[in-house]
């Protein structure tokens, strides 16, 4: 699929503090589906929360506002945005004036609509409203204590499997051990993960070693998630699956992809940054 991307990444880049709408980078959704074989019918909803803390801009007189953008990409929208491109994006308003902050929120929204070919939801906010914020972890049962001997860093979906005793369980187990590469620049990437299921119980100590065989494999955020899903439901069946992971922050921006065969609403997440975020 590399082959296939044109991308910022890995590239020397020159930086510019003038709006450039044109520095937004799509990357088809399509691409990582298809290497996993995910086609037309999607067996999931949801869709990728993003927070970039650098965006900055001019007023008027020429005073640099400062502001945190988040923004919200629905899992069936045509296209990601590669995150380099929406750091050289935000940099690209730090010398540009703008009217007034309504302004900037609705050429923010109008331009990730593009890239993205959807409707994106998109908010922005100063730093006083984040005050109150708490840093989290997630809740459930974490399977790093289990002392598992390990030996692979590739996917290997092989690695899952049920418990011996036929239980059926809901339960929710997460891990903060996740870790694989950017598919472009081989950059690591590191993230807490939550993994929510219905069905027969899966067995903590595979649920654990596959998680980290990921550790080698290089695929987008987004990309590495919906793997997991993919290959969840295949190996184990469960009747109910949410997998939710949140990566640290590179480059000014934290990436939180979260996919469910339940009921989507934004309100039952837990948007809070997590404790490496």
């Amino acid at each position: 699929m590399k082959e296939q991307l044109n991308l910022s990444l890995g590239k020397e880049t020159k930086y510019s503090d003038l709006y450039d709408k044109d520095l937004l980078v799509s990357i088809p959704r399509r691409l990582g589906r298809e290497q996993v074989g995910i086609f037309k019918d999607m067996p999931f909803s949801g869709g990728d929360f993003w927070n970039c803390y650098e965006l900055s801009w001019l007023n008027q007189k020429g005073k640099p506002e400062v502001r945190i953008l988040q923004f919200f990409v629905p899992f069936d929208s045509e296209n990601i945005v590669e995150s380099k491109s929406v750091k050289l994006y935000l940099n690209s308003y730090t010398g540009t004036k703008f009217i007034d902050e309504n302004q900037v929120l609705g050429i923010l929204k109008a331009d990730l609509d593009r890239v993205t070919n959807s409707n994106t939801h998109v908010s922005v906010k100063s730093l006083n409203e984040f005050s109150s914020d708490k840093l989290s972890m997630f809740e459930g049962v974490c399977l790093d204590q289990l002392d598992i001997e390990v030996s692979e860093y590739k996917v290997n979906s092989g690695l899952l499997k049920l418990t011996n005793d036929n239980m059926v369980v809901e339960e929710s187990v997460y891990s903060n051990l996740l870790k694989s590469n950017c598919l472009v620049t081989n950059q690591p990437d590191w993230a807490s993960v939550q993994i929510k299921y219905k069905g027969r119980r899966i067995n903590h100590e595979a649920m654990l070693k596959y998680i980290i065989s990921f550790r080698n494999h290089s695929e987008f955020h987004e990309q590495c998630v919906e793997h997991m899903f993919h290959d969840i439901m295949k190996q184990c069946l469960p009747v109910e699956l949410t997998i939710f992971a949140k990566y640290t922050r590179r480059g000014g921006v934290d990436i939180n992809p979260y996919r469910t065969n339940k009921i989507f609403k934004t309100t039952d997440i837990n948007k809070y940054r997590d404790i490496r975020q």
